[in-house]
């Protein structure tokens, strides 16, 4: 963790939303959050968050129950606008009013009660309110083949058929096919909130292996996760929020189990001068 302020990004024309690169450098985060904050009245649910997201990188966002992580992965997930302050994606400033806005970017959201139909088999939950048609008709073949393919490429292996009721699958097994429906859609920034929880030992190695593989794949991932465990066996870098604010943020190797447990219940970390952290 250092205190070295980044050197800031120019703002850009807003309005392109269509997910493309643009002039992005290598350096440049592939999702930049600068001041973001969210009030609900009178209530300040976030404030002045600085963030970057990188490609490729496993980030995991880390903080005590109320401590406006919800809040944060809402307002990249256009579920919320934020009350101030500007999201670059790309290099580039952009708004995120709606989740389509979010879509269109490439950011796809897997929340913890991951959305899936129990009556449903996995194609067509995977396939659900954007079938493949042919004639007129559903290219049941056609959806199957590549369902089938995405499950291997992201070593989805316990899945014995894609025509299982989705109802009949375990936990991790449930986690991976909400995931695979999320990067069916080019996603490039997959959130995941509380991807273990409530997971067994096996399932949630399973879940790990699979966040491993879409950091792989040169996809960002954001989690929200409890599991300090389960933290720091898949992040790349980590960030901390306390009581609305984010403090501190950094690679994963300037951070211990003893560190992260300061900085999610009081804000701050003996382990450095200060407690907030903009290294990439």
């Amino acid at each position: 963790m250092t205190t070295a302020p980044e050197s800031p990004v120019a703002p850009t024309p807003v309005g392109r939303s269509n997910g493309a690169s643009g002039a992005a450098t290598s350096d440049t985060p592939l999702l930049r959050l600068r001041g973001i904050s969210k009030n609900f009245g009178a209530v300040q649910a976030m404030q002045n968050v600085d963030l970057d997201i990188l490609d490729g990188k496993v980030t995991a966002l880390i903080g005590d129950n109320g401590a406006g992580k919800s809040t944060l992965i809402k307002t990249i997930s256009g579920i919320w606008a934020p009350s101030s302050g500007q999201m670059y994606w790309n290099g580039e400033e952009v708004k995120i009013h709606t989740p389509r806005d979010a879509s269109d970017l490439g950011i796809a959201t897997v929340y913890q009660d991951l959305a899936l139909c129990d009556n449903l088999d996995i194609v067509q939950n995977m396939y659900l309110g954007r079938e493949e048609t042919k004639l007129g008709l559903l290219d049941e073949i056609k959806m199957e083949l590549a369902a089938n393919q995405l499950l291997k490429d992201l070593a989805v292996s316990t899945v014995k058929s894609v025509r299982q009721l989705v109802g009949s699958l375990s936990g991790g097994q449930r986690q991976s096919v909400a995931v695979a429906r999320a990067v069916m859609r080019e996603s490039k920034l997959v959130i995941l909130d509380e991807p273990t929880a409530a997971l067994g030992v096996s399932q949630t190695a399973q879940v790990i292996e699979l966040i491993r593989t879409l950091a792989s794949r040169g996809i960002a991932v954001l989690v929200i996760s409890h599991n300090l465990t389960d933290v720091f066996s898949v992040a790349d870098r980590i960030a901390v929020m306390h009581l609305g604010t984010l403090v501190s943020s950094g690679p994963l190797s300037d951070y211990d189990t003893t560190s992260a447990v300061e900085l999610i219940t009081t804000g701050h970390t003996s382990k450095t001068p200060s407690s907030k952290s903009t290294r990439k």
